[in-house]
């Protein structure tokens, strides 16, 4: 079985990530939920960025970003992911060699499924790897605040099997097993 992070249990954070819990407002007319403001200091602290832009990607079910290479932003960029359809894991894998926390893997669940007191925002710090996997049957639909605009030199790409990125067992990453555990 994979260790998964989630609001409830945040045991053996990497250094630099965040989990800011969203607050889900519901009643007759919808869903209202803010997803980004200023004023949340976990988020927009001294050592993270000001806002530079937003996106969304749509990823089918079973899909996953990049099957076997970890995206990595090398000098600037942090990723301020929140997911408002569907359910992923999203993976985070530090590769900083001058962090506390190198050679350690998260691995959070995310999503419509948590419920709507366990939703919430990931902020994956720059240069540490990263990538996700849908696992509801549903799209996935990702919204991101990118804490810099576009730029190709932020955009690395590293193959899982040169960064060697080890589950809680010691066995290799790989998406195939975190699919297979949520089948």
């Amino acid at each position: 079985m994979i260790d998964l992070i989630t609001l409830d249990n945040q045991k053996n954070l990497i250094d630099g990530v965040v989990l800011h819990q969203l607050k889900i407002n519901r009643d007759q007319s919808g869903i209202l939920s803010e997803v980004l403001k200023t004023n949340w200091n976990d988020i927009f602290g001294i050592t993270s960025y000001p806002f530079a832009q937003c996106y969304y990607s749509v990823t089918p079910s079973g899909g996953i970003r990049d099957k076997d290479l970890w995206h990595v932003h090398p000098t600037k960029q942090e990723d301020r992911f929140v997911i408002i359809r569907g359910e992923a894991i999203v993976a985070i894998y530090d590769s900083r060699k001058d962090s506390k926390t190198c050679g350690r893997l998260n691995l959070f669940q995310m999503g419509q499924e948590n419920g709507d007191n366990n939703q919430f925002l990931l902020l994956i710090p720059k240069n540490t790897l990263h990538g996700f996997a849908v696992v509801s049957k549903n799209d996935v639909v990702l919204l991101n605040f990118p804490t810099s605009l576009y730029d190709v030199n932020e955009e690395g790409r590293i193959s899982h099997k040169e960064a060697s990125a080890k589950f809680s067992d010691g066995s290799i990453f790989s998406w195939e097993r975190v699919l297979e555990e949520f089948k």
